[in-house]
């Protein structure tokens, strides 16, 4: 068992992890599965989906799996390894409601289903079904998460960041994506040394987060630190020397495309 299974096998978010199985094996894979989804690279992202999809196989009733499998198909978009983005969206809004339908009162699949609408452009719908989440379970940070995410994407960086933090105070070893939300949300709000900063810390547990890298590049660039900017970018095509942005430009959810360019 690795360091960050047993971070994660601590606390209030062990609980909900576990809640809805028995069975102790499909736990371990799930638990093996999250920590490949957070590193947020090609290939970890294609071996959680196998581990993932080997916790459904173990307890088909576990809801928890089907949100992170969910989650795998959402970073193909960001990854640029879906085939087809339409196709990946769908499948994370069948898995996210597959889990939805096996226990209603599961807080973070409400909120992933909301962060899921905003690809549907249906922003208002979002961020409601992010409120239901947080509302079944105000100290799920996951939940606060994925609603602080939603508001970013809604052109709403203000109102993100207060949610984003408290999600972090929640989770004493926050995921990456949380940290690189709050970055975007520092950024799109002027304060780029805090951006800058958020960004940084995930690559002491995430040093391959493809997406963090890009966050830090554009944060970069847009302060004004090109050496810097050009250097992020090319650790980023190190670690995918296949990456687009051309390709990460068509599946930005801002509400006001014109933000996209902020991004990239």
């Amino acid at each position: 068992i690795t360091a960050l299974q047993v971070k994660l096998t601590e606390g209030e978010q062990a609980r909900s992890y576990a809640k809805g199985t028995d069975n102790l094996e499909a736990y371990m894979k799930l638990l093996q599965g999250l920590e490949h989804v957070y590193r947020q690279n090609k290939e970890d992202n294609a071996l959680a989906k196998q581990l993932l999809q080997e916790a459904i196989a173990l307890d088909p009733e576990y809801p928890k799996p089907y949100e992170f499998l969910a989650t795998t198909h959402t970073l193909d978009m960001w990854l640029g390894t879906s085939k087809s983005p339409r196709e990946s969206l769908a499948k994370a809004i069948e898995l996210t409601r597959k889990a939805i339908a096996l226990d209603d009162s599961y807080a973070t699949a409400h909120a992933l289903l909301g962060y899921l609408c905003i690809y549907t452009k249906q922003y208002g719908k979002a961020i409601a079904e992010c409120e239901r989440g947080v509302a079944l379970d105000p100290n799920s940070a996951d939940a606060l998460g994925w609603l602080g995410h939603s508001l970013y994407w809604a052109d709403r960086p203000e109102e993100a960041i207060p949610v984003l933090e408290k999600a972090i105070r929640l989770n004493p070893f926050p995921p990456g994506w949380y940290l690189y939300s709050l970055a975007m949300a520092f950024r799109d709000t002027g304060r780029y040394e805090e951006a800058i900063s958020a960004c940084k810390k995930v690559f002491h547990r995430e040093p391959k987060n493809v997406i963090a890298r890009l966050v830090l590049t554009a944060t970069y660039s847009l302060s004004g630190r090109e050496e810097e900017a050009r250097a992020e970018a090319a650790e980023v095509l190190r670690i995918d020397p296949n990456y687009s942005l051309e390709r990460l430009a068509k599946t930005r959810p801002h509400k006001n495309q014109a933000n996209t360019k902020s991004f990239i």
